[in-house]
């Protein structure tokens, strides 16, 4: 029989809590206060890759939350979008999608998952997935009427999409796994769990 932990996830995204939630873990979920904003322009002056980056923010918060959680394993996770070098952070309104799928389609980026995990105030295991993705060269009446559709609700995503709606129809092909696109490398994070005897195996 599995040790029984107690498991923390530091993230406010409903999708990662889900992925969990249906995989049969369970999780407290306690999002982190972390200053995403001032760390990204930290990273832009200094030239950090966006490997580097999205593991950099998923430890920020596993260490966050671990310090309030000590006896708890903790699950920090972020997500980076990275297009010719350039990384690409939520657009935040209508027009800032408009303008990231603008410059997304018809083009191939990345999108890189970290998660990291904190136990007793320091990290244990980590793991970056990483996907390809390319868009299809969809018109700008396909551009409006999907803005239109989708509304809000993509202004909070990377990229301005999520492949688990109507995002999957801007894209002519797609590499890796469904899960690390979603922002969380659960068949990794499942096994190292699996091993560490935390969920039964």
């Amino acid at each position: 029989m599995p040790t029984p932990r107690r498991l923390v996830l530091a993230s406010a995204s409903p999708i990662r809590a889900v992925l969990l939630q249906n995989a049969g873990v369970a999780t407290d979920v306690v999002p982190p206060r972390v200053d995403e904003h001032a760390l990204r322009a930290g990273f832009l002056a200094e030239g950090v890759a966006p490997r580097d980056q999205a593991d950099t923010l998923a430890e920020a918060k596993a260490r966050k939350i671990s310090a309030k959680y000590p006896d708890a394993m903790v699950i920090g996770c972020d997500q980076v979008l990275e297009h010719r070098g350039r990384v690409l952070g939520k657009p935040g309104d209508q027009a800032g999608a408009r303008a990231q799928l603008e410059q997304l389609r018809g083009d191939t980026h990345r999108l890189l998952s970290a998660v990291v995990i904190y136990e007793q105030a320091r990290p244990v295991w980590r793991h970056v997935g990483v996907a390809r993705l390319t868009m299809r060269a969809f018109s700008d009446a396909y551009l409006e009427t999907y803005l239109a559709r989708a509304g809000t609700g993509i202004c909070d995503s990377v990229g301005s999409y999520k492949l688990e709606q109507e995002g999957i129809r801007l894209f002519s092909r797609i590499e890796g796994d469904y899960f690390t696109i979603l922002g969380l490398p659960l068949v990794e994070l499942l096994g190292y769990l699996s091993d560490r005897g935390v969920i039964d195996a």
